[in-house]
């Protein structure tokens, strides 16, 4: 089994960086839809999608905000970090069947145990899709646990 380790304040270095990858699935789609009440049509309807300028389906924005998260609470620092804040731009779209890195890199280390990271949001083309920095508060205790399995949902 997998496990989950930190990275504490202490150890973190400027300029350490890891990443975290994800295929962007419809099933990603419905759920975030389900969960945040975002049910804008360029999210779900194909339809409606193909006449904007996009001319398809795109992923939520903060979908991939969501996998910054994820690679911030398992990837670095790692379990038990804050967020404190975060900053996004959005440069492309997101689209189905996108496989998209989340990549992180360590910027500054701040007082009372906050740190700066840089967020990138890299697609298969090697396109930056999403440009940010996070602000957390790293841990200080040292982790390493079983990485917890995600429920199981259905969809309908």
């Amino acid at each position: 089994m997998q496990s989950l380790e930190n990275r504490t304040y202490e150890e973190l270095a400027i300029g350490e960086r890891a990443s975290l990858s994800h295929q962007v699935e419809e099933r990603d789609l419905l759920l975030f839809a389900a969960v945040s009440g975002d049910v804008n049509p360029v999210h779900l309807d194909e339809e409606f999608a193909a006449a904007t300028p996009f001319k398809g389906r795109i992923a939520h924005g903060m979908f991939s905000g969501a996998l910054i998260s994820a690679a911030i609470a398992c990837e670095l620092p790692g379990p038990g970090t804050i967020y404190i804040g975060q900053e996004l731009s959005f440069l492309r779209p997101v689209r189905l069947g996108d496989t998209v890195t989340i990549e992180l890199e360590i910027l500054e280390k701040l007082p009372k145990n906050r740190v700066k990271i840089a967020t990138r949001v890299i697609n298969q083309d090697g396109k930056q899709v999403v440009d940010g920095t996070a602000t957390v508060m790293a841990p200080t205790e040292k982790v390493s646990i079983p990485r917890p399995q995600a429920p199981a949902v259905q969809l309908g």
